[in-house]
């Protein structure tokens, strides 16, 4: 019982440490409510809401930093803080790690599936052409362009409409982003800010 005790004490003061605060969700444009009312819902854990918390990553403010081990998007603040969202990473075969910059950004961005994607999955044939931004689109409410040394990697930070997916190793190499948080990260970075995803 003692041993008990001392446990729940020892776990209290660990979880009393951890600086958790909410963040408030961004102003949503006419457009952002009514496309965002058509994409699926879905609860997702506690754990993958958004979080100003203290940045575990020791980077630069202004950086964004991917745990793709975790599933976390930390956007580091000022003072030793970092905003964590919960993301889905690349399932194992498509993962992607390296540096990069936001080259571009775009709002509810029209996707081109790339030709190596098309090769393994014909049944996209039909979106080869492009698909236009709306709440079917997969890549969601926003779109962060990465770029290495000048050229555009293919990869991309963007909302989603599977959202069930957040927390998990799940896509073709981009991060995913719940839409509300997509356009929460969308507003606070600019054009040019560093990538880091490991």
């Amino acid at each position: 019982m003692k041993h008990t005790v001392l446990v729940a004490l020892a776990l209290s003061s660990l979880l009393g440490a951890c600086q958790y605060k909410s963040i408030a969700a961004p102003n949503l444009s006419g457009r952002d409510a009514e496309y965002m009312a058509l994409v699926p819902k879905f609860d997702i854990e506690l754990t993958h809401m958004p979080y100003e918390i203290d940045d575990p990553t020791g980077q630069e403010p202004g950086t964004i930093y991917v745990d793709t081990k975790q599933n976390f998007l930390y956007l580091v603040l000022p003072n030793r803080k970092a905003i964590r969202y919960g993301v889905a990473t690349g399932s194992e075969a498509f993962g992607w790690t390296g540096t990069a910059v936001v080259q571009r950004k775009a709002e509810w961005p029209r996707w081109t599936p790339p030709a190596e994607m098309l090769k393994r999955w014909p049944h996209l044939a039909p979106r080869a052409g492009g698909m236009a931004g709306g709440p079917d689109n997969p890549l969601g409410a926003r779109a962060l362009y990465l770029y290495q040394n000048g050229r555009d990697t293919l990869y991309r930070i963007h909302g989603t409409n599977e959202p069930e997916t957040i927390g998990m190793q799940a896509s073709s190499g981009c991060i995913r982003m719940r839409n509300i948080d997509a356009i929460d990260l969308f507003n606070r970075v600019p054009v040019g800010a560093k990538v880091i995803v490991a």
